[in-house]
């Protein structure tokens, strides 16, 4: 079973697809990282990011094993590697580039011990209408910017990142801007609508599962 989960950033994606993928034994892909790792590279190297030949150069050039290896550093996560992330992500020769590695990994799902899956979680945007169109089943999951900008902002500040909410929420509504932009970006017209901004992750959980059970 392959099920995607869509939708913009900090709208509770990530959660709902790791939570969702431990209950049903499914492998956990965030194609997000693909990016992150990217857009963190064109950091460490001091590279432009806005240096297309470049930053497709490292996309050919990633490989999963790298990719691992490069989320465990602290940019990786950070205000400053989300921002690299997103400025790659709108270039179209790095996602040309690192599609297949996305698409092939459904062919053939694992763990991250390597071990067989029997189906995979995607979780990240454009999921359910390119990079995976026949998935069982597809979720689109969103919330207002502002209620996003607060939970990714509450993210940093766990974490003890500094952040200034006012230039999260600038960030959220830009990413948003050059996201919806792109082809293949809206809803999959056979997703399933969840907006998360006055629900729980309790309730969104429970309604997806019950979604996913009937379709098994």
């Amino acid at each position: 079973m392959i099920i995607t989960i869509d939708g913009p950033a900090a709208a509770g994606k990530g959660t709902l697809a790791a939570a969702l993928a431990d209950k049903f034994g499914l492998a956990y892909f965030d194609t997000g990282m693909v990016y992150r790792a990217v857009g963190l590279q064109m950091l460490m190297q001091n590279i432009a990011l806005d240096n297309d030949k470049q930053a497709q150069k490292l996309a050919e050039e990633l490989t999963f094993p790298l990719m691992m290896k490069l989320s465990s550093q602290a940019l990786f996560r950070s205000l400053e590697g989300s921002r690299a992330a997103s400025s790659v992500a709108a270039m179209q020769g790095v996602r040309k580039a690192l599609l297949k590695m996305q698409q092939d990994f459904s062919l053939s799902p694992v763990f991250a011990d390597g071990s067989k899956a029997k189906g995979a979680i995607y979780d990240g945007r454009d999921t359910g209408t390119v990079i995976c169109p026949h998935a069982d089943v597809k979720f689109f999951i969103t919330a207002s910017p502002e209620i996003r900008a607060m939970r990714r902002f509450k993210e940093y500040q766990d974490k003890g990142q500094a952040a200034d909410y006012n230039e999260v929420l600038a960030q959220t509504k830009a990413r948003d801007e050059r996201d919806f932009s792109r082809e293949g970006s809206k809803p999959a017209k056979d997703a399933i609508m969840f907006d998360t901004s006055d629900m729980s992750i309790e309730e969104v959980f429970a309604k997806a599962c019950r979604i996913i059970e009937e379709k098994l």
